[in-house]
């Protein structure tokens, strides 16, 4: 199975080295500026009924550059040409982003017009496509074009091993820099072999939440480690020594400065949220992996996140567990492992609906934990009975189903008592599972096909 995936590793330049990188990652944001000033002068020139050509693709961007390089940035043989081609392929994606949006050929939310990048607030980063890219064969150095041999901090064994077998083939690579540390991701065509699931034909119903990470239905419970709370301490009092920490007044009498000591505490706080934001990738990677190889099916709901963190005493807590992350892992992850993926409706009912008589209640508050059903009378744990109703449709569908399958993803998909109807749709990305009736939701019969 031929798939595209990415290998990171983080680097440990010279000296030298670190200046080449802040080099290139500052001509690619130069061109990128470049390009959108000379963008934004087409189209004023256009307003006032002039015929001029507005560079709109990375074809004429790079045309233009060429043209005019040797005057605006007479400097520009110090970097390696994949630099600036960084810079203008970043801003013909801008574009086409916003032009798709703006014409409703994009989904989400909506994108604006592309905008200046500050060398304070942008993070560094360069894509190298051509050239000499390598992983050494000593499994402790990589080689960049212009850049040459960089020692990488841990080892690279993984990616030469396979690049050694001729199952991959490096397609580009992009050095970036996070919290003053320099890392490379190299984006690699695998060829992988399909292992034996473990749980083949073991279907696995799987809720997320805040107060625990994910329950299963099985009766698993992950715990969240929820790496933002821990760190809120830390975070607070690094925040303070920032304020505190900055230079004298500039000319004009109200800006600031930055000092020495102001920069080290800004290093500080950078550093922090980068070890939350690992911990929190981490056990995520660590969950996914370990369900997509153990489960022959899996099935999660379609959360709407941006909604859910319009909760303004939730939103920190949401954000902070990753509900998107874990889908988009198990997405792919689910295909290099042989399993399957179901993703329910977002109207599907999974809290409201008992896992043992299929009575569904009309509301259902979040400070309610335990599920008591009154047809029943069964008593269970609210996450764990979401959990055993999403294994439970699965169940139904695949067993009272025949050849003949259906597709779900139209637009009155399970929007159930709250007469909503979803305006967004992802073909190919899910399988949305559910019909609707007057009276209400009603469990499916027919059975949704899942194609990776």
């Amino acid at each position: 199975m031929l798939v595209t995936q990415a290998y990171k590793f983080a680097l440990d330049p010279t000296p030298r080295q670190t200046g080449a990188l802040w080099s290139h990652c500052g001509a690619a944001r130069y061109t990128y500026n470049w390009g959108l000033m000379l963008i934004k002068q087409r189209l004023d020139e256009r307003a006032a009924s002039l015929d001029v050509e507005v560079p709109w693709t990375l074809p004429a961007l790079r045309r233009e550059w060429n043209r005019a390089k040797d005057q605006v940035a007479p400097w520009w043989q110090a970097n390696s040409k994949e630099a600036y081609n960084s810079g203008l392929d970043a801003l013909a994606r801008g574009l086409k982003n916003w032009s798709d949006s703006k014409h409703s050929r994009r989904k989400g939310a909506r994108v604006g017009f592309p905008r200046r990048k500050t060398k304070h607030r942008t993070r560094p980063a360069c894509r190298f496509t051509t050239g000499a890219i390598r992983v050494e064969p000593d499994r402790h150095h990589v080689t960049l074009p212009r850049l040459g041999r960089i020692k990488t901090h841990e080892s690279t064994r993984k990616l030469a091993r396979r690049l050694e077998a001729g199952t991959a083939r490096i397609l580009s690579a992009t050095v970036s820099c996070t919290a003053d540390r320099w890392f490379v991701s190299f984006t690699v065509e695998v060829q992988r072999r399909v292992p034996a699931n473990r749980g083949a034909g073991e279907v696995v119903g799987v809720d997320v939440g805040i107060r625990h990470l994910a329950v299963l239905s099985s009766g698993q419970v992950i715990p969240n480690p929820r790496p933002l709370d821990q760190a809120q301490g830390r975070l607070r009092r690094l925040n303070r020594q920032l304020a505190r920490r900055h230079g004298p007044r500039g000319p004009n009498g109200n800006r600031r400065t930055p000092s020495a000591g102001w920069r080290e505490a800004q290093r500080r706080l950078g550093r922090a949220h980068a070890r939350v934001a690992n911990i929190r990738r981490d056990r995520l990677h660590k969950l996914t992996s370990e369900l997509a190889s153990s489960h022959g099916t899996i099935v999660v709901e379609r959360l709407n996140v941006s909604g859910m963190v319009h909760n303004r005493r939730l939103a920190r807590h949401i954000a902070d567990a990753g509900f998107s992350d874990l889908r988009r892992q198990l997405g792919y992850k689910t295909v290099w492992y042989g399993s399957t993926l179901f993703v329910a409706d977002q109207w599907y009912p999974s809290s409201k609906t008992c896992s043992a008589c299929g009575a569904t209640k009309a509301k259902l508050p979040l400070s309610a934990r335990v599920f008591h059903c009154e047809t029943c009378g069964r008593s269970i744990d609210r996450d764990l009975n979401a959990a055993c109703n999403l294994a439970a449709l699965v169940n139904e569908l695949v067993a009272g189903s025949g050849p003949e399958t259906v597709n779900a993803r139209g637009g009155d998909a399970s929007p159930g008592l709250a007469g909503q109807t979803p305006t967004k749709r992802e073909p190919r990305t899910s399988r949305e599972l559910g019909k609707t009736g007057t009276a209400g939701w009603q469990r499916p019969t027919a059975r949704i096909p899942h194609t990776n």
